[in-house]
């Protein structure tokens, strides 16, 4: 990675480590993110977004070892990432710990992704913890591609953009629940269904 991007990924993170409100590109659109133990920062974020209450706030981590500090992976849930992750999926995992409450929004799961984009990862990497991956617009407006397309009422809030030029666009992740031996889709993405049901059929490596 090169040395100036670097050095911004390295400026958004102390942004997030102070509590801050940070827009950062992931491997669809530009996110806006939090630390996801920040609890003032992530009220303050589902605020600003125009969240609904009861809606939860996914979030991206920079490795498995990561996401297992707010979620717990069984080995179903491990065979899947082992194979898809890094990459568009979204799973929905038992929330590990007391997460801020529009994280979980009182269902004791939180949806996680190791995000296919580096610059999300290093990103997450730096500040430290998982960060809150929600799409970096206003509740109910397209999902930006580019920084500058970030809304004046929402870029106003924010204590930093991470701009590393336009983010692939597309879908956005997959999301899956797995529930007992079963998967549930919740969202359609990237990913398809019969992607993920043949990871979890796989043998272990």
């Amino acid at each position: 990675m090169e040395a100036t991007l670097q050095a911004r990924i390295d400026e958004a993170a102390a942004a997030l480590r102070r509590g801050g409100l940070v827009a950062y590109p992931t491997e669809t659109f530009y996110a806006l993110g939090a630390l996801a133990t920040d609890a003032a920062a992530v009220d303050r974020l589902a605020r600003a977004k125009g969240r609904p209450d009861g809606k939860p706030l996914p979030l991206l981590a920079a490795d498995v070892a990561a996401v297992e500090a707010v979620a717990v992976l069984d080995d179903r849930a491990r065979r899947i990432a082992d194979r898809l992750w890094p990459g568009p999926l979204t799973l929905v995992l038992p929330a590990r710990g007391r997460l801020p409450g529009p994280i979980c929004a009182g269902t004791g799961t939180v949806a996680v992704r190791v995000p296919g984009s580096e610059i999300a990862r290093a990103l997450a990497r730096a500040a430290g913890g998982p960060l809150v991956s929600t799409s970096a617009n206003l509740s109910g407006a397209p999902a930006p591609e580019r920084a500058e397309a970030i809304a004046p009422a929402l870029r106003a809030v924010l204590d930093a953009v991470l701009d590393a030029g336009p983010a692939p666009g597309g879908l956005a992740s997959t999301v899956v629940a797995i529930d007992g031996c079963a998967l549930r889709l919740l969202r359609a993405g990237p990913v398809p269904i019969e992607d993920v049901e043949r990871a979890l059929r796989a043998p272990e490596r």
